[in-house]
């Protein structure tokens, strides 16, 4: 029999931090991970593995628990030597329409008022000579807050590859990238090196029979059973938590998006090698010649091609110096949910050319792959998510059950801050301000939830 004063099921980035920040910063000395799989290789390194501080709305928790995110980012960066490479190339949100430019103008007031930082607009190519680029490499020099780009001249001149329509360009500071599979070894690393543990295996009991937590049952991989005997029990299992949330007493309410990304090279150099994550946010719909639409909008397998598909479509250079590789997604795939996580993901042969058709609208240089396709590789993984695209973080279920899930998109750049944030909970610290946004419990009241009607989704990508 094993004991452990935490264990925690789920070694993707959420329970690393977690247990990082229990072992390393708080000093809890028997922590245990548990997992079936390597640490980080479900849905942790499936990630464009960007960062942005950038939530206008409705309040201030998710700017919060982002930038101390990015606070802790640059720390362990700054400790490390950038063993993780981080960026602040920036978010750039784009647009082709005035009405979508004017939100962006209400967008970056309301960020501003929040936390995310001031806005420097730019109403012609003379104010937009002020503008600052961000650096191939590295964060620090870089401005935080927001470039807003009004004119398309200055749009042109600064960013020529996009497409001439454009009208209005946001270009989002405290935001970037980094290697999320070097971040969470590091992290990794150094929670070892206090004491956490890694159990092979899966967590298939959460003992109770004091009515709170007494312990788990873990079948290992090895064929064997390890009973463990602990006091806290943190279910921190990705696509998986509503299913692991029930072993300890927890109806979680969770549900799951199937996300997929491309990857080419892009050899004829279209994508400015320097640029941020850039985001088409408009919905657009697909060009075809008359014959393919007429085709196409005959089988009803495929009418959907020619109606309008959703905006969100975006693109990133992946990779430094002489690299050529562009990550390119679009989520059209949202609208289907799923209770629970079917691997392998179902396949769509069709992602990869819809993809670089809908991405000429943003960057029409890529047309130039349309007429024989680049090899595209083709990954991704699930968004587990509340309705309202917030993680829960905090007590969930019986006595000595927490939970640290539900982070849709932005698992890489949250875990950090979420991780934090629960460790403190567990030990009995002071937690922040933003903790009650995410807590479980924000669902037992009938005024938060006659609230989330209003809101709506308040995610990004």
């Amino acid at each position: 029999m094993t004991t452990a004063d935490v264990v925690i099921c789920g070694a993707g980035i959420a329970g690393i931090a977690t247990a990082h920040a229990l072992a390393v910063t708080h000093g809890v000395r028997h922590v245990l991970l548990v997992d079936e799989r390597a640490p980080l290789t479900l849905t942790s390194d499936k990630s464009t593995e960007a960062y942005r501080n950038w939530w206008p709305g409705p309040d201030d928790a998710m700017v919060q628990l982002v930038n101390r995110s990015i606070d802790l980012l640059e720390q362990w960066s700054e400790a490390s030597d950038d063993r993780f490479g981080l960026n602040r190339r920036g978010y750039l949100y784009t647009t082709r329409d005035a009405t979508t430019a004017e939100r962006f103008v209400a967008d970056a007031q309301r960020a501003t008022e929040q936390g995310a930082g001031v806005v420097r607009t730019y109403r012609s190519v003379t104010e937009a000579s002020a503008y600052q680029r961000s650096p191939h490499r590295g964060f620090r020099g870089v401005p935080d807050g927001a470039d807003l780009f009004l004119d398309r001249d200055a749009i042109h001149q600064h960013f020529p590859w996009m497409h001439h329509d454009i009208v209005a360009v946001l270009h989002a500071r405290r935001c970037g990238w980094f290697s999320g599979q070097q971040l969470g070894m590091y992290l990794l690393d150094e929670a070892k090196a206090a004491g956490v543990h890694v159990v092979s295996g899966r967590v298939e009991r959460v003992l109770q029979e004091s009515g709170g937590v007494d312990g788990v049952e873990v079948a290992c991989t090895d064929g064997t059973t390890m009973r463990i005997v602990t006091p806290v029990f943190v279910n921190a299992a990705g696509p998986y938590a509503a299913q692991v949330g029930a072993l300890a007493g927890a109806e979680l309410p969770l549900f799951s998006e199937a996300h997929y990304k491309i990857a080419i090279e892009d050899s004829a150099g279209v994508i400015d090698r320097d640029t941020g994550l850039v985001i088409l946010d408009d919905p657009q719909s697909l060009e075809w010649s008359d014959e393919e639409r007429e085709e196409l909008a005959a089988d009803e397998a495929t009418r959907w091609l020619t109606e309008p598909m959703p905006a969100g479509i975006h693109l990133r250079p992946e990779g430094y110096g002489a690299s050529r590789t562009v990550l390119m997604l679009w989520d059209y795939h949202s609208a289907h949910r799923f209770s629970a996580p079917e691997f392998p993901m179902p396949d769509d042969a069709l992602y990869p050319e819809l993809v670089l058709r809908g991405m000429t609208s943003l960057a029409p240089g890529l047309a130039t792959y349309l007429e024989r396709l680049p090899h595209a590789y083709v990954d991704g993984g699930y968004y587990t998510k509340t309705a309202e695209n917030r993680p829960l973080v905090g007590p969930s279920g019986v006595r000595g059950a927490f939970v640290c899930a539900a982070f849709s998109g932005f698992g890489l750049m949250a875990a950090p801050a979420c991780g934090e944030l629960l460790a403190a909970q567990i030990v009995g610290a002071a937690p922040p301000e933003y903790e009650r946004a995410f807590l479980p419990t924000r669902y037992d009241d009938p005024a938060y939830v006659a609230q989330l009607a209003t809101w709506g989704s308040t995610g990004q990508l």
